[in-house]
């Protein structure tokens, strides 16, 4: 099977398979000063906050400042007894009453009479506002207050009787204030948000800079520390990408001879092996400007806004050639256009995509820029943003081989705290099909296994947990599982262990669980051959021993349950791919209903007749059928060592390759070369652990 992609595998599940920095502010800087600057090169800004200061302490000390003192405040009550009083020798102590705006009275004693006992209280003065009362107090009526005095000067002479005005007084720093500041607040909010939004700081940021790009800048001032050498494995990769780097550092070289540099590569690959770590890569190494973002960095929910940052992010790059624009999941703005169901709307999308095959035809030969993007959906690209002239080049990323996973695990173990006996080369055969990410998951995981124990160092064990713990989940001892159920599982396992130690191509058992972890409640764990083709009899094989643990139910209970909901779903699965996409299937015959490219021109949803549908479907069930009744046959034939491997794995929950040695013998087939070395070698020391990388589905 072409493109195989091999993974650590369950019986009954599938394989899985500094800063930044405005390019705008990163140029050249003037060898002059320009108008309004030093000699030393710093502009001499003054700032309009010191007078809104100033203005704010004027206003404010008009309207609190004690200009003269303060008026002492006393009740009507000592107003009534005390201070309106006349003596026949002096007559009244009161020059005059001033009531203001109809609620506060203001008294005013006379010079000569402030030196008498009962005005020790009295501390005011002439000031900056004038002569200022000496009392006041509140009243609730101006009639009610005149009245009251007038019966208390009824018996006065009329000479002495103190003389009452009334004033409207207006407080001009209060009033003032009181249509200023809110509109000085609000001119202040305004001219905080507008540099909140040209920052691009906060919800609705970049209102006036929507249409710039928002692309990370790394220069010499935010160069990036990773170069090809902490990059392992992807050796064909690398060197694809040095010859770019080579031409941006010797240009001349190549343009010499005739030479065109290309114009884009684009890294095509699963998630995690390692297509943005090379683009860092490229950027550390090449000691040159690059620019990174994401293709959602263009995607925004106003017309035109996409486009916009494209036209800048190329205007950008010009003024930096020579340079490198690397875009990451470029999917997301470059997939084939035509496909929005839709009619008649606007697509902002396909401007965007538009404005970037403009972009990247549109600039010169030569000129120095050179467009990278990573995607692991090449099949849903435009087509016209794959043609030469654009991008030039497409370099493959695959899972790494067990060569590069060693290297892999070389440079991630580097600062872990090691045993002496951990061999990198072991802990690469245990996990064939995995990514680079996947391998950095192991070593973390590991870690902190090894954390969790109290351990000083990390051990081959403490890796072969984290690899269980990262493919299958977490184990779950205390889930709840009745005897009957208990026992279903073990002989469903046990039937997958027995079919494929049976079969000439099945992959090498390493052990068998019944330990709920996850979503599944028993595993055999296996180790799959990398290989890059399969033939028809490989693949029978492999769907023979996944239909073992339920021809296994039937002969020993019976009947069969829904524990094989997974099995089932993968053979299907395979059936259809041999029979539709292989060309496996003799009465179907060499053709392949199989779309490589993802992008189906045609407007029906099958290339094939009814007719021929009736067939595919009556040779899936009649391939699956004759691959149950020979895992039948071979457990009728070895029914005594299936009920004794079952009822030792219910006594001990897991399994090792011994213990089917032990009971079948050798295994009549040699193993491939790469699992001669496995997991089991470690023996009970995996501590019921079981491995996958796609969780089955519950027993």
């Amino acid at each position: 099977m072409a493109n195989n992609e091999n993974k650590t595998n369950w019986q009954g599940n599938s394989p899985g398979g500094g800063q930044p920095n405005d390019g705008r502010k990163r140029g050249k800087q003037p060898d002059k000063p320009q108008g309004g600057d030093k000699p030393d090169g710093k502009k001499s800004r003054f700032n309009f906050y010191i007078i809104y200061a100033i203005l704010a302490i004027v206003l404010i000390g008009i309207q609190f400042l004690n200009w003269g003192g303060s008026a002492t405040e006393i009740s009507q009550r000592r107003f009534m007894n005390e201070l309106l009083v006349w003596d026949e020798q002096d007559g009244a102590d009161i020059d005059r009453i001033v009531i203001v705006n109809q609620e506060k009275v203001e008294i005013y004693i006379k010079e000569d009479r402030l030196d008498k006992e009962k005005y020790d209280d009295v501390d005011v003065g002439r000031g900056l506002a004038g002569e200022q009362p000496h009392y006041v107090f509140q009243i609730p009526s101006v009639e009610s207050f005149e009245q009251r005095l007038y019966a208390a000067q009824e018996d006065w002479p009329q000479e002495d009787q103190i003389e009452v005005y009334a004033e409207t007084r207006h407080s001009w720093g209060t009033d003032i204030l009181s249509w200023l500041l809110p509109i000085g607040l609000l001119i202040a909010f305004w001219i905080f948000i507008m540099r909140r939004m040209a920052r691009g700081g906060g919800p609705g940021g970049q209102m006036f800079n929507i249409g710039k790009s928002k692309a990370t800048l790394f220069d010499k001032d935010t160069h990036v520390n990773i170069d090809f050498k902490d990059v392992a494995g992807l050796e064909e990769a690398k060197v694809e990408l040095m010859e770019i780097v080579d031409f941006l550092k010797k240009p001349e070289k190549y343009t010499d001879l005739g030479g065109k540099i290309p114009k884009g590569a684009l890294l095509v690959g699963p998630p995690g092996t390692g297509k943005t770590l090379l683009a860092k890569a490229v950027a550390g190494q090449a000691q040159v400007p690059f620019f990174s973002l994401s293709g959602s960095d263009f995607v925004e929910m106003f017309v035109g806004v996409g486009a916009s940052r494209v036209r800048d992010l190329f205007k950008q790059a010009k003024e930096k050639a020579p340079c490198i624009i690397f875009i990451d999941e470029i999917d997301a703005i470059g997939r084939a256009r035509g496909k929005n169901p839709v009619t008649g709307s606007n697509d902002e999308r396909e401007n965007t995509l538009n404005q970037l095959l403009a972009e990247m035809d549109g600039f010169g030969t030569n000129i120095g820029v050179i467009i990278l993007a990573a995607t692991n959906r090449a099949d849903v690209l435009d087509r016209a943003l794959m043609r030469a002239g654009r991008f030039d080049r497409q370099i493959q990323v695959e899972m790494p081989d067990l060569k590069e996973r060693k290297a892999i695990f070389d440079v991630h173990m580097k600062p872990l705290k090691l045993d002496k006996d951990l061999d990198a080369e072991f802990l690469a055969k245990q996990t064939p099909g995995f990514s680079g990410a996947d391998i950095a998951n192991v070593c973390n995981e590991a870690a902190l296994v090894a954390a969790r124990r109290n351990k000083k160092t990390v051990g081959k064990k403490d890796f072969l947990d984290a690899v269980d713990r990262i493919i299958g989940g977490l184990e779950k001892r205390n889930k709840i599982i009745s005897p009957n159920e208990k026992k279903v599982i073990a002989y469903h396992e046990s039937g997958h262990a027995a079919v494929s130690w049976l079969l000439e191509h099945a992959h090498p058992l390493v052990k068998v669980t019944i330990v709920p972890r996850g979503k599944a409640l028993g595993a055999a764990w296996y180790l799959p051959e990398e290989r890059q083709i399969s033939t028809n009899e490989q693949m029978f094989d492999e769907i023979t021993s996944t239909l073992g643990g339920r021809a296994a139910e039937e002969i020993l209970f019976g009947k069969i349950s829904t524990g094989a909901l997974n099995d089932l779903e993968k053979v299907t699965k395979q059936a259809f791919a041999m029979t539709t996409y292989f060309g496996l299937n003799a009465k179907v015959g060499n053709v392949s209903y199989y779309d490589s490219s993802g992008q189906n021109e045609y407007t029906f949803t099958k290339p094939y007749s009814e007719k021929t549908a009736q067939i595919i479907d009556e040779e899936v069930s009649a391939l699956i059928e004759k691959a149950y009744k020979r895992a039948k046959d071979i457990l009728l034939e070895h029914k005594e060592q299936l009920v004794e491997l079952g009822q030792q794995l219910l006594e001990k929950e897991v399994i090792f390759r011994e213990d089917l040695e032990n009971i079948f013998g050798e295994r009549p087939y040699p193993d491939p070369e790469h699992a001669k070395e496995t997991a089991f070698s470690v023996g009970s020391a995996t501590d019921n652990k079981a491995k996958d990388k796609d969780a089955e589905k519950p027993h």
